[in-house]
């Protein structure tokens, strides 16, 4: 059985990628305890200091879509939706076979 990967663009206002990575890295913290979750990592890309990626890798979609009820994750949603220059960018879902910092 596959992993649920995703990886999400988020297009910050200028300026504001800081404060948005600092709100989806609270997010992580939070979703790290959730059902499903083995990685959550948030990035500024660097050659565009207003763009911030988040790569998830979750047990299944199930999983996934279920985070977004964790307490305090809508909360963080509704702050760093100001901060978005356009919506999030759902750049890809991919299928994950394993690896280094997997769990079967």
């Amino acid at each position: 059985m596959y992993k649920y990967g995703l990886s999400v663009k988020f297009r910050s206002t200028e300026n504001n990628a800081q404060k948005l990575s600092s709100i989806l890295l609270k997010a992580s913290e939070l979703v790290s305890r959730a059902k499903g979750c083995q990685l959550y990592l948030v990035s500024i890309d660097s050659e565009d200091p207003d763009t911030v990626w988040s790569t998830e890798v979750w047990d299944s979609k199930e999983d996934h879509d279920n985070s977004l009820s964790v307490i305090g994750v809508k909360e963080l949603i509704s702050q760093a939706m100001p901060l978005f220059a356009a919506p999030p960018e759902k750049v890809k879902e991919i299928k994950i076979l394993g690896g280094y910092g997997i769990n079967p």
